[in-house]
């Protein structure tokens, strides 16, 4: 028993010093990560300033960014390729206040917001990366698959103007939900036959990443939920629970289009988690019957009276066409091409 209480002791131990080396390591890297913003933002204002003094103008074609780029090679080390010399410049003119520099930020995740020419658009991404706490691949994912048009799509120019400055507030059902949803992560091409089945698995191969497209608060709670009634079984595709909301959403999975019979099955689970899910403190469940193609007129009439919240959006397999969608923005909040 002794030897058993000392290895254990000593497991703890073990344990206990890979816990505070983990955690001195994430500061230093974070320490190093803010340091290295804070200089090169520094960089770039000394590059404007010196511009400012006429001594010549930095354009993209500019002798300046490749004489500076080489010089600080040969004195400085790597780290100074004429690309990085050029988003130091631009990281101090799109942020000329030091102090709106994020401490949860690296270089590499402002080198990817300094990609968007949209400031409405790069604020977006700013506060959403900060808030979700996006790694530098989530972020050039939601970017690449046109995350801020898609949420602002749905919106008038005023409620555009607050998701550029706040990021997407989450206080009622329809906040969370996207039309369409991109699964290009799935792996799968529009040519390809499946079945419901294997987009499900699919989905729960690439669960990560499908939480991620369906954006913060969702927590998986279930897959293939068996509701009995009258001695017969029916089965929810995917349960989660939102940790902001307090409550389930149900999500069923379509290949073809949405029919009335799908919005009927829908409405019948969300009243089946009404009476026999719902803890105290939550709040109602709401659906959402993702599918390939959907019939707006259809839809229309299916949802039309119901009392539950109950939606249905497209899913793609492909990245969007990010310049239609940014040009669909554009009218919307009246920001004309220069």
């Amino acid at each position: 028993m002794t030897e058993l209480i000392k290895k254990k002791a000593y497991e703890q131990l073990i344990s206990g010093i890979g816990v505070l080396l983990e955690s001195a390591r994430k500061k230093v890297y974070t320490h190093i990560n803010q340091t290295l913003v804070k200089t090169y933002w520094e960089i770039g204002r000394m590059i404007v300033e010196y511009e400012q003094e006429g001594k010549e103008k930095a354009e993209y074609g500019s002798r300046l960014f490749e004489n500076l780029a080489k010089d600080l090679r040969q004195a400085y080390g790597h780290g100074f390729s004429r690309s990085n010399v050029i988003y130091m410049r631009l990281l101090y003119l799109k942020y000329p206040k030091s102090q709106t520099l994020s401490d949860q930020l690296s270089w590499s995740h402002y080198v990817e917001l300094l990609m968007v020419d949209n400031d409405l658009e790069r604020d977006f991404y700013e506060k959403q990366g900060i808030t979700e706490r996006w790694s530098v691949r989530e972020l050039k994912r939601q970017k690449n698959s046109a995350l801020f048009e898609r949420i602002a799509l749905s919106m008038n120019k005023s409620e555009v103007l607050k998701l550029a400055q706040c990021g997407q507030l989450i206080e009622k059902p329809s906040d969370v939900i996207k039309d369409p949803y991109i699964f290009e992560f799935l792996g799968l091409t529009e040519e390809q036959k499946y079945s419901e089945k294997e987009l499900e698995q699919k989905v729960i191969d690439n669960l990560q990443r499908f939480l991620l497209e369906l954006g913060k608060g969702f927590t998986f709670a279930a897959r293939q939920f068996r509701i009995t009634l009258g001695n017969k079984h029916y089965y929810v595709d995917l349960v989660f629970y939102h940790r902001i909301l307090k409550c389930f959403i149900l999500i069923d999975l379509k290949i073809n289009e949405v029919t009335h019979a799908d919005v009927g099955q829908m409405n019948m689970y969300l009243n089946y988690f009404k009476a026999e899910e719902m803890a105290a403190g939550d709040t109602e469940p709401f659906g959402i019957i993702l599918s390939k193609e959907k019939e707006k007129i259809v839809v229309e009439y299916a949802l039309g009276g119901l009392s539950n919240k109950l939606f249905v959006s497209k899913y793609q397999l492909y990245l969007p066409d990010k310049k239609e969608l940014e040009e669909k923005i554009r009218q919307i909040i009246n920001i004309s091409k220069e």
